[in-house]
């Protein structure tokens, strides 16, 4: 069984931290719960990282729960690093869920 980790690109650290501030500001302790949700999804995502079905160029999408969100990630190379590229808000234009 293959034991997965995980990296967070600049660009999806800089995004959960963006939507953090936003929901922060709206109300306390809503950011918090934004930045859980992202981290049970990203748990999810190491304990079975194929669960999502491989998109476009090898990205793989999953759902925040509650949050208008998607993360996006590829699965490395290597098959043991799970590579966060995005936390992407979904009344975004979708061509730019793929891109730095």
């Amino acid at each position: 069984m293959i034991t997965y980790s995980y990296e967070i690109l600049p660009k999806a650290r800089a995004e959960l931290l963006n939507a953090w501030e936003w929901y922060e500001d709206r109300q306390e302790g809503l950011g918090n719960k934004f930045r859980n949700k992202i981290y049970q999804k990203i748990k999810q995502i190491v304990q079975t990282p194929e669960r999502y079905p491989e998109r476009k160029k090898s990205f793989r999408e999953a759902k925040i729960d509650v949050f208008p969100y998607l993360l996006i990630y590829k699965i490395a190379g290597n098959k043991s690093i799970i590579v966060i590229v995005s936390i992407f808000h979904t009344s975004r234009s979708p061509r730019k869920k793929y891109t730095s």
